[in-house]
């Protein structure tokens, strides 16, 4: 089972804006990228071909506390910090060497498709929860 993982990323020129700082938007991919990374660390994959369910995203939230330029090597690390019968809540550190550089968290809903298109929430399945578990220190 697991509770967390830790993706090392480097930043790469388009993420950045004018001033070579990388643009605010990209530190949700980075939550994301680490989340999928999560999940094929446990052997799953947050959307198979053809799956009748998905994960969408309920909420997500970013602290900024330094900024990322061109090239700079960091850490995103991603827990679980919550697993409800329909939701997965994450936190995530990004960090570069010992410097915290934004904090966030995300949470995201277990939805299934209906036949006209609509999404409707579901139950987690209980081999993807089986998967996972609650990080001790979130």
């Amino acid at each position: 089972m697991l509770s967390e993982y830790v993706l090392r990323r480097r930043v790469q020129f388009y993420e950045t804006d004018a001033a070579g700082i990388v643009h605010f938007s990209w530190f949700f991919r980075y939550m994301e990228e680490a989340e999928h990374a999560l999940w094929r660390a446990a052997g799953l994959s947050i959307h198979p071909p053809d799956s009748p369910i998905g994960f969408a995203r309920a909420s997500a939230t970013c602290d900024f506390k330094r900024p990322l330029r061109f090239e700079d090597e960091f850490d995103v690390t991603i827990r679980i910090a919550a697993i409800s019968r329909k939701t997965i809540q994450y936190s995530c550190v990004m960090m570069k060497d010992d410097v915290t550089l934004a904090t966030g968290s995300m949470t995201v809903i277990c939805v299934r498709t209906e036949q006209d298109g609509s999404l409707k929430a579901t139950n987690v399945p209980e081999e993807i929860a089986a998967r996972f578990a609650v990080a001790a220190q979130v």
